[in-house]
């Protein structure tokens, strides 16, 4: 009797921890949605690809060579609008707000500093990008995003003034390619993604 007794609590305590072990699947309905809502909110860097063209600058003539000379964290928003393709592709759109600022110093032949800019950039994002992601591995599926980004910088320097610091003059309109990956996690009421993603501009943005 006492062995039969034995080998019951035995079986109720293995099957107690198997129990433990199994992981519920969360919030699996978002996977079957057709359209899905929901912002970001993230930081950046902002940088420029500076060539110089060596021009002589002002009345004196000084050759004057612009390099960035440190990386400022910014902030972004946006909503993101999620249209299911497939069960592993998404098209995603979102619009949203970046802010960013770029510190230039121009150098002298000499190396010395001449003249420092501060640029700041308020951009209106129009992000187009495709998702792919891979199998759910229960309450996480890692994912791969690409696409393409119409910015508008509502902030950009719009005419050179030297009393107030302005050496550059900038154009509004760029487009971006845009890649990243990410990580969603899935939680019982909703899911959270955490994402890296570079974007890389295409067109000369000095204005003369």
């Amino acid at each position: 009797m006492k062995k039969i007794l034995l080998l019951l609590v035995f079986i109720y305590i293995s099957k107690l921890t198997i129990a433990q072990k199994e992981i519920n699947l969360n919030y699996q309905e978002v996977d079957h949605k057709i359209i899905h809502f929901g912002f970001t909110i993230g930081f950046n860097t902002m940088d420029f690809g500076i060539n110089s063209s060596l021009a002589p600058y002002g009345a004196d003539s000084t050759v004057l060579i612009p390099e960035l000379n440190n990386l400022s964290p910014g902030f972004h928003v946006s909503v993101v609008s999620s249209l299911r393709l497939t069960d592993n592709f998404d098209f995603r759109f979102l619009p949203g707000i970046s802010l960013g600022q770029r510190n230039i110093l121009f150098y002298n032949q000499n190396k010395i500093v001449e003249k420092e800019m501060n640029i700041e950039s308020t951009f209106i994002d129009l992000p187009f990008l495709i998702k792919y992601k891979a199998d759910r591995i229960k309450n996480y599926r890692p994912y791969l995003i690409g696409g393409v980004n119409i910015r508008n910088d509502m902030a950009r320097n719009k005419e050179f003034n030297d009393d107030e610091g302005i050496y550059i003059k900038l154009k509004p309109f760029d487009i971006y390619y845009e890649v990243g990956f990410g990580l969603d996690f899935y939680l019982a009421y909703f899911k959270l993604s955490t994402e890296v993603k570079y974007s890389v501009g295409t067109r000369n943005v000095v204005s003369s």
